[in-house]
């Protein structure tokens, strides 16, 4: 039944159609009211109280969010949350649920949402703000002095050498150098400039913020994070200050900043995308505190871990969970959700095997030695091939400034650049399509022991494979296909929709994941077909059934409970027990079930079917096919720009000796920021990101595939933490108000976002303004009001207002459509309101 189908009465039938005995019944006169105002919220006269929201009355979750939000405005009116409407999709049902009151409170619930602000620090003043950022560039400036400096000594070093052999060796020595001293200065600054982390509050842009945030950075660039998931980077923690546990492994890249504060028992394990840094952001307030895992315990992958949680020896957290501040998991329990919660799912384990301190030193030379002996004399070698590929750019450093007049330098210099630019690309597609030839190593289902041979080959597996840049390239397109195919993906047969993934799309092992036919993903799929422990691992089929659609941001494991024709919301947590769920829609995280499609989502069925798809998917093949070109053409130009910049700075080295190259270090991250705002800006010119509701085979979708892949946003993680993120966020359309605090925020549609002023944006939040369901795009604007924290991993949807000084905790999830009301706090997955308010309960906060 569409709106214009239902029933139209007269205004104030409704209240009229409760009988007079009813009038007493509490049930009877809130289903009254839930139906006046779903009535208002869809455009009708009223609403019967039995028909089904969506299956009958055509409704859609951006409309029944509205219908919460006017229900929440009530105070006479008990509170109402998506969660509830999807469990009981009647007027009548819901009800009667209401008025039943709230389950009761088990421990899974959080036992403090954070800290008193009592004794928190002194706001700062703008004085402040601007000596940080000032304080800030002046880290950054010595920085890049020192880049500078060691690699001017370093390659003149190198370049002086009498033969392949001998210029090889001060290579070897040139790296072993380097990379023990940007391996230690971090170590060595975290404990002079702060020592021991303790638990504690300090005040955005503060001095002690500024030190939080060398620290931070240099901890996260060190060479050894590269060595993730490996022996060496548990030593580095263990420099840092952490406390691990022997035969403890750790593989999550997302670095522990506050790292005394970190506990990991014996024989435990941390998964992938893990976020468990021990601290987090508050009303512009950096909070430390604790994160202690017991012995033999598992987090699993794409999990938040808030500080003050504990986790008793032999617990395990299943994927796409959290723990909210102050949760405790018992001792051997399993607990999954957001926030997490007791469970009795069946935890994949993995017998351990045989892998003592002997096995781990040694794979740990293995890494130390390769990196010097390899890596570092091939970069060395490809420095020094590219320099003399380029005669002008020689000739710059033998005959001085004239050459740099003449267009032959230039025409030179551009010949270099596309020939290392374009013949990358096809090296990286060889480059991973090669390990399909070592997959036969590797017996799926068998236990190996960690840093062996079979683990060496699927770690070169799963790191060649996993190329960001190739995945961009082809996503949102046709030629995603086949480039996934190629990779060992198992498609056949194909339903080319011409966006069958986007452009973020991982796995452990490409030869071991299969998508069955007509699945479409958005973005963010992580495929799950490695288990652990932590000394033993297994790979395993991972297969999606056929005619899904999967959301953003979901890590889908080995074993999952969903077959065909089934809808995975955004950031859902698909289960591991209970029957095959087929025909069904899944949301939120314990995932419960919706329904598979709304009639909305069905307005554009009759594009996907016949000569209509044929002809419109050909015309979107053709659009795709530009985008690409214009993705490769931006990156070229770019890659030219930086050469030349780099070799201005070799002519002004004479003059200026290592402050000329140290210049250009500073000068290309300015140029960065500037060419790719100039980019983002022409590319949406003339079709600036608005509200939109189309098929994805309308032009205007094709446009904003084009808006999403040819600028780059790797730059823009260099601000966070910074003043100039949101200088940055302005020049880039946000509208942004006064002294935003960004910890590593995405906005996917920059102009569709506003951002009131004082906001706390923590690292990993996302704000998206669009979604898609099977082939309907969506997307309208974000309204986020002053005051506002974002937590740890948190992810708003698109058509959301977000009240002033309002919370929403980490990793939840704010579905499309939500009101948060003015100083609320929000948390979960899908989210609600968490009982209190962040003004006024203080002792919660």
């Amino acid at each position: 039944m569409r709106r214009d189908q239902l029933e139209v009465l007269p205004a104030g039938s409704a209240e009229r159609s409760v009988p007079a005995a009813d009038r007493a019944d509490p049930a009877a006169v809130t289903r009254e009211r839930f139906a006046t105002l779903l009535a208002e919220v869809m455009g009708a006269g009223s609403v019967p109280d039995d028909r089904h929201f969506f299956d009958e009355l055509g409704a859609d979750s951006l409309v029944m969010a509205h219908f919460c939000a006017r229900v929440r405005k009530n105070p006479d009116l008990p509170p109402v949350s998506m969660k509830d409407v999807y469990s009981h999709p009647t007027i009548r049902a819901l009800a009667s649920a209401c008025d039943a009151g709230p389950p009761p409170t088990t421990s899974a619930e959080p036992v403090a949402a954070g800290r008193t602000t009592a004794a928190s620090p002194e706001p700062t003043g703008r004085p402040h703000y601007v000596l940080c950022g000032v304080l800030q560039t002046v880290a950054f400036l010595g920085y890049a002095y020192l880049v500078a400096l060691v690699a001017t000594l370093g390659y003149g070093w190198i370049a002086a050498g009498e033969g392949l052999f001998d210029t090889y060796l001060r290579a070897v020595a040139f790296g072993l150098v380097t990379l023990t001293v940007l391996s230690v200065l971090p170590i060595l600054l975290k404990w002079i400039l702060v020592g021991r982390w303790t638990p504690g509050e300090l005040r955005v842009w503060s001095l002690g913020y500024v030190r939080f945030w060398v620290v931070k950075t240099l901890t996260r660039s060190s060479p050894l994070v590269l060595f993730v998931g490996s022996p060496l980077y548990t030593l580095y923690l263990r420099a840092l200050g952490a406390h691990i546990g022997r035969r403890s492994l750790v593989l999550t890249r997302s670095l522990p900043v506050c790292t005394d504060l970190l506990t990991v028992g014996d024989d435990s394990l941390v998964r992938k995308d893990a976020r468990l840094s021990c601290y987090r952001a508050s009303a512009e307030v950096i909070q430390t505190g604790r994160v202690t895992l017991g012995s033999d315990v598992i987090v699993s992958e794409s999990t938040v871990l808030d500080i003050d949680t504990t986790m008793g020896d032999g617990s395990r957290l299943g994927h796409a969970s959290a723990l909210h501040a102050g949760q405790t998991v018992p001792a051997g329990e399993h607990w999954y959700g957001s926030p997490a919660q007791p469970g009795d799912e069946d935890f994949p384990s993995v017998p351990a095997r045989d892998c003592g301190t002997a096995r781990r030193t040694a794979h740990g030379v293995l890494q130390l030695l390769t990196a010097i002996f390899v890596y570092v004399p091939l970069v060395a070698g490809g420095v020094d091939m590219l320099l003399a590929g380029a005669p002008q750019f020689t000739a710059v450093l033998e005959t001085g400034p004239a050459v740099l007049t003449t267009w032959v330098f230039y025409l030179d210099i551009l010949a270099v650049s596309a020939l290392v630019y374009f013949g990358a690309v096809p090296l990286a597609l060889l480059l991973a399509i090669a390990p399909r030839m070592l997959h036969r190593i590797i017996t799926p289902g068998r236990v190996y022991p960690l840093f062996g041979l079979h683990h060496g080959v699927h770690r070169a597996s799963t790191f060649l494979t996993n190329r960001r840049f190739l995945t961009r390239l082809f996503g949102d397109s046709s030629a995603v296909v086949p480039y996934l195919r190629a990779l060992g993906y198992a498609l056949s047969p194909v339903q080319q929709t011409g966006s069958n993934f986007g452009t973020q799309v991982k796995h452990e092992s490409p030869t071991l994941s299969a998508v069955g036919t007509g699945t479409m993903v958005a973005d963010g799929l992580s495929l799950m077909n490695a288990d652990y422990s932590s000394t033993s691992f297994r790979v395993s089929r991972t297969e999606i059934g056929a005619h899904n659609f999967l959301g953003n941001r979901i890590a889908y494991p080995a074993g999952g409970r969903t077959g065909n024709d089934c809808l995975l919301a955004t950031k859902v947590r698909v289960p591991l027990d209970g029957p095959l769920r087929e025909g069904v829609g899944l949301l939120g995280s314990p995932s419960f079930e919706i329904p598979r499609s709304v009639r909305r989502d069905r307005t554009f069925d009759d594009e996907k079917s016949g000569g209509e798809l044929r002809r419109r998917l050909a015309a979107k093949n053709r659009h795709n096919v530009a985008t690409m070109a214009v993705h490769l053409a931006v990156g070229w130009i770019y890659l030219f720009c930086v050469t030349l910049t780099f070799s201005a700075a070799a002519d002004l080295h004479a003059t200026f000796g290592v402050s000329a190259l140290a210049l250009a270090n500073v000068l290309v991250l300015l140029f960065s920021t500037a060419y790719f705002v100039l980019v983002e800006r022409a590319v949406t010119l003339r079709h600036p990101p608005g509200p939109l509701f189309c098929s994805i085979y309308d032009r205007r979708f094709w446009l904003r595939e084009r808006y999403w892949k040819v600028p780059s946003e790797t730059y823009v993680r260099i601000f966070d933490g910074t003043p100039f993120k949101g200088l940055v966020w302005r020049l880039l359309g946000v509208d942004v108000g006064r002294r935003l605090f960004d910890d590593g925020c995405s906005l996917t549609e920059r102009t569709m976002v506003s951002l009131g002023d004082h906001c706390t944006l923590n690292a990993g939040s996302v704000a998206q303004c669009h979604s898609q369901e099977d082939g309907t795009f969506k997307s309208d604007r974000i309204a986020i009001g002053s005051e506002v924290t974002l937590g740890v991993g948190a992810f708003v949807h698109y058509g959301v207002t977000v009240g002033d000084g309002s919370v929403l905790e980490a990793d939840s999830f704010l579905m499309k459509g939500e009101v948060v009301p003015q100083g609320a706090v929000w948390g979960g997955n899908p989210a609600r309101p968490a009982g209190r308010t962040h003004r006024g309960d203080e002792g919660a906060l």
